[in-house]
């Protein structure tokens, strides 16, 4: 925005009374208009003798004939001097011209530093609304790092032999205490035929005793399953043939709920999901952790 040109808009309404002012100074007397004209006698040049009275041509020699009457113009009489008065209302318009001048432009001049105070505030507001999300997901952080992590991992049984154990384990920072698992076993060609999500039809979570608290590195059994078994499981020689050919899978998946325990709230509930193929063969019997991505999460 041009400023300057702004404070001259504002100013021109002053300067245009100055004409009017200097016009005033003049006096008012009115000029005449033409002088009355002198006598004939006195202008008239002396006739001639010799020529005729009133004769306007002259073929016979010069013409000495002038006008009975002459109008002379009179010239505009000078302008009076300022009085006073005038001289000090000129100077008090003049004062006051300047004056508004300097104020019009102290003020443009002090809206120009409010503006630029202005976006220094909403420069500085926005550092701090940045450096305050910062903060806060650096605190975040570090709560997801001090948090408890209950991992699932499988190990063979050492009381029964081709049984094996689904233990969870606090890989975290923090103790954890268990507040319910729930766990089920199907059969399936493979792994893809699996349902999208979890299915829990039979099962009913389990409660877990208050005293099941997990600190850091520690681990409890959540599932154990063995050859025996898998005979319950099968319902018939056929498909237990099937299971030990591999042309259909014996599948166990689960999940643990937990909670947080330095932290309060119910938000600070937490779950891991995990699944495991129990690989059954004639004489021998494994297990490992699969399934698709749904069936193992942590959060």
């Amino acid at each position: 925005m041009n400023w300057k040109a702004l404070a001259a808009l504002v100013l021109l309404p002053v300067l245009a009374q100055w004409p009017s002012a200097a016009v005033g100074q003049t006096g008012g007397h009115p000029a005449a208009s033409a002088q009355t004209a002198r006598p004939a006698s006195a202008n008239a040049a002396p006739q001639n003798p010799g020529s005729t009275p009133g004769r306007t041509d002259c073929e016979a020699g010069p013409c000495d004939y002038q006008p009975s009457h002459i109008t002379i113009a009179t010239p505009a009489p000078a302008p009076a001097p300022w009085s006073l008065l005038d001289q000090i209302k000129w100077a008090a318009i003049l004062v006051l011209v300047i004056l508004g001048y300097a104020g019009i432009m102290m003020a443009l001049s002090l809206l120009r530093k409010i503006e630029r105070q202005t976006r220094f505030a909403e420069t500085a507001a926005q550092a701090a609304a940045e450096s305050a999300q910062a903060a806060m997901l650096q605190a975040q952080a570090i709560v997801r790092s001090e948090r408890p992590w209950i991992l699932i991992t499988v190990e063979p049984s050492r009381s029964v032999e081709n049984g094996f154990t689904v233990l969870a384990t606090n890989r975290g920072r923090s103790p954890a205490r268990i507040v319910s698992t729930v766990d089920q076993i199907t059969s399936a060609i493979d792994q893809n035929h699996l349902p999208d999500t979890p299915q829990y039809r039979d099962a009913e979570p389990s409660a877990a005793p208050d005293s099941v608290i997990l600190l850091p590195g520690e681990s409890t059994g959540i599932r154990s399953f063995s050859r025996d078994d898998v005979k319950g499981f099968c319902v018939n020689e056929e498909k237990l043939k099937r299971v030990e050919k591999w042309e259909e899978l014996i599948l166990l998946y689960g999940k643990v709920i937990y909670r947080d325990l330095i932290s309060a709230g119910d938000e600070q509930v937490h779950e891991s999901s995990w699944c495991c193929w129990y690989i059954h063969g004639r004489q021998k019997s494994g297990m490992v952790l699969a399934g698709p991505p749904a069936y193992n999460r942590h959060n």
